[in-house]
């Protein structure tokens, strides 16, 4: 798969910008699924099925299964997600950032591992420490920008010269200097719609991923309007919370397609 070619295709086929984040917390799970070994991969797989064709992209966040010992059944989902329902980009949700020659075991993990298709990073320690998932250019490298947790102004928000906050450097050297295989895509947050429409401006058609509507409480409208490329397109909006736990009985995965049935149809209202 190339994620940059599969995702615009999703973008126009399944018209959909949403992105279903899987963030399986087996304390939440319908009953019935409690005291099985495999509960992590069969949630997440009803999931996955019940809402594949309207979305544009998959994120597992790998903290939810490393924290159950569960990275076999991470990897055994994301082949479910290629094999079911092939051309559906997964991302993999690890924020990694490290050294170069840690980077790139990092990326042995995501990409020959894992069988992402992109992987979230930290650009906090420069170039060399991107370089080993830049050098995919089939692979979307998705790096942190302006974050929709509060803590993150503590630092996104600092001026770096000339009146240019940090946030803004970021989005400006990926976009410049880092995009050369064009596999880049920015994460920023729902929370700050003026911060959206600032990296927009300064990144292009550049796609971003953007969490923080549903649980977190981002504006759909506010978000769509501040981020999307002329062609109403340019944006993985992120829910998870939301989606997974929309219900509680057996019927969970059919509660989880129709709050994602509806998500992006207010999505593409706005577009």
């Amino acid at each position: 798969m190339h994620f940059m070619r599969d995702l615009q295709t999703a973008w126009q086929a399944r018209e959909s910008l949403l992105c279903v984040g899987l963030d399986p917390d087996p304390t939440r799970f319908p009953d019935h699924l409690h005291g099985r070994s495999d509960a992590i991969f069969t949630f997440c797989r009803a999931i996955v099925d019940a809402t594949a064709d309207l979305v544009c992209c998959f994120k597992p966040q790998i903290a939810y299964f490393a924290a159950h010992r569960a990275e076999d059944q991470l990897e055994a989902l994301i082949e479910h997600i290629h094999a079911a329902h092939p051309g559906t980009p997964v991302i993999l949700d690890a924020k990694r950032g490290d050294i170069g020659s840690t980077a790139e075991q990092y990326a042995v993990e995501a990409f020959e591992r894992f069988k992402a298709d992109a992987i979230t990073v930290n650009p906090y320690m420069g170039r060399d420490s991107i370089e080993p998932y830049l050098s995919r250019p089939d692979k979307g490298v998705i790096l942190l920008c302006r974050t929709s947790n509060p803590g993150g102004s503590d630092l996104q928000f600092l001026d770096v010269g000339d009146g240019e906050r940090l946030f803004e450097r970021v989005a400006r050297m990926v976009a410049d200097e880092w995009n050369v295989s064009a596999n880049c895509a920015l994460v920023v947050g729902a929370t700050f719609p003026d911060e959206i429409g600032r990296v927009r401006e300064l990144v292009g058609d550049m796609p971003l991923l953007v969490p923080g509507i549903g649980a977190q409480g981002g504006d759909v409208e506010a978000t769509v309007t501040a981020g999307r490329t002329p062609d109403g397109t340019g944006l993985m909006i992120n829910s998870s919370r939301a989606i997974l736990y929309a219900g509680h009985g057996e019927d969970f995965a059919d509660k989880a397609r129709a709050v994602a049935l509806s998500t992006r149809d207010e999505i593409n209202r706005y577009r």
